[in-house]
């Protein structure tokens, strides 16, 4: 079973934005790769017919990119079922097990609202859809220590460890990947990668734009909860882990937690929330609302490569641009050499990961100018990767979690340690300061990393 392939999907949460906007595409990529041959059946609670389905999938691979392979999207919507009724009702199961004629091996992918997660697993386990099936969870799992918990006691009475595939769509970006090729396919960075030369580290997630049409969302989640705490937590973990003791996911699965557990709990003073302006009148969100549309964090990992090395994170709605970076910050050489080895202005060297909108990499080194004095300038080997034809995150995710391939998924040990740490400041925390839209967010943010260094803030992405 661990490695037998899935053979059905059934969609819960079909009519939804997710699935519009991600999961058809990906599914219509799969499809043509001929990666997808099982019924796909969609499950969610409006009283559609078959047809506005595959309608509805239809629009969505069109607005996509297009379906220039008519042939893949003609057997897509040939695949497609609908099954309607109300999560909590047992006969919507009895349906799906109708609908799915005979298959042994399902896949349920919960693209749904976390409080239903819950119900939905039960449901599949009272109905008998479990045997010999995975259930893929959309994040957030949990939104604490005590409902992660929670969650994965649930799960667990229905589905082995091996069959849930909690889904987190950064692991499945190519970008993030090759943060751990490159640290671990390279040994001229393992003798600097530790507290002897690295200064600090920080990584920041931007985005130009607001909550939109997701106020109702944000106000259960924030930016915590929403990216650091899950997409930002997991590149902390490929940048500090250990190496893997083979070349098995299980392996490097164990660094990454390990990593997790050595994380040291937020404290409040160790944080800046922010709000951008306007945000109060988004559709959906409270008058009053203290909720953080922005959020920066002082991490430190008490490991004896990481002691005493802060990583300073940070994401926010209506920055600037929409861009996530990577800063390692080295130290000065040791001996001062040259009066500007150690610039008064500017930064010593570095290491650059631009993960997003594009894939970069970057070195920065000083060099001498030319002259009779030995004065020099910072200048970077830049290399920025094109990633033309690699695989969109939920066509990865989806057709690895339908093969049984873990390696991408996020271990429940995992998920609770990752809770443990910003558990203590999700309720008592710094009230939020409001923000320009189209800043670098709450001027505090400044206050919290100066100590150590000062925020790298990407620049926009390249015109072509």
């Amino acid at each position: 079973m661990a490695t037998a392939k899935s053979d059905a999907l059934v969609l819960f949460g079909v009519t939804g934005d997710l699935a519009h906007k991600m999961i058809f595409p990906a599914l219509y990529a799969l499809t043509k790769k001929g990666a997808l041959d099982m019924p796909v059946i969609g499950v969610a609670f409006p009283k559609w017919s078959r047809e506005r389905l595959r309608k509805r999938a239809t629009d969505s691979i069109e607005k996509s990119g297009g379906a220039s392979d008519r042939r893949a999207l003609k057997e897509l919507l040939s695949r497609l079922e609908y099954v309607s009724g109300d999560y909590k009702d047992p006969a919507t199961y009895t349906a799906i097990k109708t609908a799915l004629s005979g298959a042994k091996r399902p896949a349920h992918y919960l693209a749904i609202p976390p409080s239903l997660f819950g119900t939905v697993i039960e449901g599949l386990g009272a109905a008998g859809l479990a045997k010999n099936a995975r259930v893929i969870v959309e994040k957030p799992f949990g939104r604490d220590l005590a409902s992660a918990r929670e969650l994965n006691a649930v799960a667990h009475k229905v589905f082995p460890e091996e069959s849930i595939f909690r889904i987190d769509h950064y692991l499945g970006k190519e970008a993030i990947m090759n943060i751990l090729y490159f640290r671990f396919a390279n040994s001229f960075l393992e003798p600097i990668w530790n507290r002897n030369y690295i200064e600090s580290v920080q990584i920041t997630m931007a985005e130009d734009f607001g909550v939109g049409k997701r106020g109702a969302f944000y106000e259960t989640a924030g930016c915590l909860r929403d990216v650091i705490e899950n997409h930002l937590f997991q590149v902390v973990a490929l940048l500090a882990m250990e190496p893997p003791s083979g070349q098995h996911f299980h392996a490097v699965h164990e660094e990454k937690a390990r990593i997790f557990k050595a994380m040291r709990p937020l404290k409040p003073a160790e944080m800046v929330r922010g709000q951008y302006d306007g945000y109060r009148k988004e559709p959906d969100v409270a008058r009053n609302s203290d909720v953080e549309t922005y959020c920066a964090v002082r991490l430190m990992i008490d490991s004896w490569r990481w002691e005493g090395v802060p990583w300073y994170l940070r994401s926010g709605k209506y920055l600037k641009t929409t861009a996530t970076e990577v800063l390692l910050e080295l130290k000065a050489p040791p001996q001062k050499l040259f009066d500007d080895s150690e610039p008064a202005h500017g930064r010593t060297n570095y290491v650059r990961f631009r993960i997003s909108p594009d894939s970069a990499l970057a070195l920065a080194a000083r060099v001498k100018v030319p002259g009779q004095e030995y004065i020099g300038k910072q200048e970077e080997l830049f290399l920025c990767e094109e990633l033309a034809g690699a695989e969109p995150p939920y066509e990865r995710l989806l057709g690895d979690a339908m093969a049984g391939q873990s390696a991408l998924f996020t271990r429940e040990d995992a998920v609770e340690a990752a809770w443990a740490v910003v558990d203590p400041v999700l309720k008592h925390h710094p009230r939020v300061r409001r923000y320009r839209r189209g800043s670098w967010g709450p001027k505090s943010a400044d206050a919290l990393i100066a100590p150590d260094s000062r925020w790298h803030d990407p620049a926009p992405e390249p015109e072509k």
